[in-house]
């Protein structure tokens, strides 16, 4: 999502320091292209070189702005950058922003753009804490600059507490959640979306289970691509997903599980897009010990009982809420998904070619064709996940079937 985007990071004079040249990498491996100025306490902990070989461009500092007036100016830096990033951000800057003082380069940018500013404070936990952090923090927050708390962590003076800056993954996928829910329509602001995310496990014995190949990776991109769009996220998956949006999570691993997770949060839903695999069946009887193979023995036979249906057990526990399945299916796409589309009267059915190497289960891709209920269709090409899931947003509320 930070594909040909304009990253200013400008970096102050904090021990956190040491991890900007990583965080400066993560950006330009999502894409982004990244300009750093750096203030002159910001040299004791991390080099003016350092930062151009990572960031590939010169790196702009007091130094800079003093020999040379007829290159770059602030104003040019500004114009220039999408978004901008204060990382990390001392208690000083932090005085500096909140008062709107433009006493060297760094502060004169942030003063002079009119871009989205994103902040990382990081300091020991008493400055934080203290009334005056606070306070230029409130003014910050309500100049509509975000700012990111820091986490409890080891500090520099040797003890854990609050003060800590994120490690630098972390900041990249924070920064690009607040940024997206800034930029995204909130066309679904006070709406509860209930996401359903991988594939359930069914115990054959403590050992072995049956399951499938999915991921949970289309269910968590539904997830954030709500969580952008403005609405109230519930995640409930068998598999850990990269959430570092706020939602409530509930984990399960069977069919059974699931299920009773649903059935629980139904009532309270607006919209359940159910992208998670369920295991269609489940052992009669799980075995309490492992099964053990024996030397004369060529085949292991099962006995299983069919699951639950948990979309169509959904039909007359129905309001008004919005119920979006998927097909995941290897023939007959169309077809089979517009059955089951009928069957289980949903709104929208979701029709997933798998089997493939470049979409579907464990991958980022996807591509489909999207089935509503009133008989229209909408292709889906080849695509990102993400980008699958915000178009399938997007159409849910073009549609107006919320």
């Amino acid at each position: 999502m930070y594909q040909g985007k304009h990253v200013l990071v400008i970096v102050s004079g904090g021990i956190a320091a040491y991890k900007i040249p990583q965080f400066i990498r993560d950006l330009i491996k999502q894409g982004a292209e990244v300009q750093v100025i750096m203030t002159q306490a910001a040299s004791a902990f991390v080099t003016a070189q350092t930062l151009a070989v990572v960031s590939r461009h010169p790196v702009y500092d007091e130094h800079y702005l003093h020999t040379n007036t007829t290159a770059i100016s602030h104003l040019d830096l500004t114009i220039w950058a999408d978004l901008v990033v204060v990382a990390p951000a001392t208690a000083n800057i932090l005085a500096k922003m909140a008062a709107g003082i433009a006493d060297d380069l760094a502060t004169t940018a942030l003063l002079a753009t009119n871009k989205p500013i994103f902040v990382f404070p990081a300091m020991n936990d008493q400055m934080y804490a203290a009334a005056a952090t606070q306070r230029n923090l409130a003014q910050l927050r309500a100049d509509q600059v975000t700012v990111f708390e820091p986490e409890n962590g080891f500090l520099a003076e040797g003890y854990a507490a609050k003060g800590r800056m994120p490690e630098p993954t972390t900041m990249v996928s924070l920064i690009m959640n607040a940024w997206q829910r800034q930029q995204t329509a909130a066309i679904l602001a006070g709406k509860h979306v209930l996401v359903t995310a991988g594939g359930t496990r069914e115990a054959i014995d403590p050992v072995r289970y049956i399951g499938n190949h999915s991921s949970g990776k289309m269910g968590w991109a539904l997830a954030q691509a709500a969580y952008w769009a403005g609405a109230t996220v519930t995640v409930i998956s068998s598999v850990a997903g990269p959430q570092t949006f706020p939602a409530e999570t509930v984990k399960v691993t069977s069919t059974a599980d699931l299920q009773a997770a649903v059935d629980r949060l139904f009532s309270k839903t607006d919209l359940l897009l159910m992208a998670a695999a369920p295991a269609d069946f489940r052992m009669s009887t799980p075995a309490a010990n492992k099964i053990k193979k024996q030397a004369d023995q060529a085949q292991l036979q099962l006995t299983l009982v069919k699951n639950p249906d948990i979309l169509a057990s959904l039909k007359p526990l129905r309001k008004k809420q919005v119920v979006v399945g998927f097909a995941a299916e290897t023939q007959r796409l169309l077809a089979n998904a517009t059955t089951k589309l009928q069957q289980k009267q949903l709104d929208l059915i979701v029709a997933n070619p798998v089997g493939r190497t470049d979409s579907g289960f464990d991958v980022d891709q996807n591509q489909g064709t999207l089935l509503f209920a009133d008989g229209s269709q909408q292709v889906l090409p080849l695509m990102s996940k993400i980008a699958m899931a915000q178009t399938i947003i997007t159409a849910i509320t073009a549609k107006k079937l919320l």
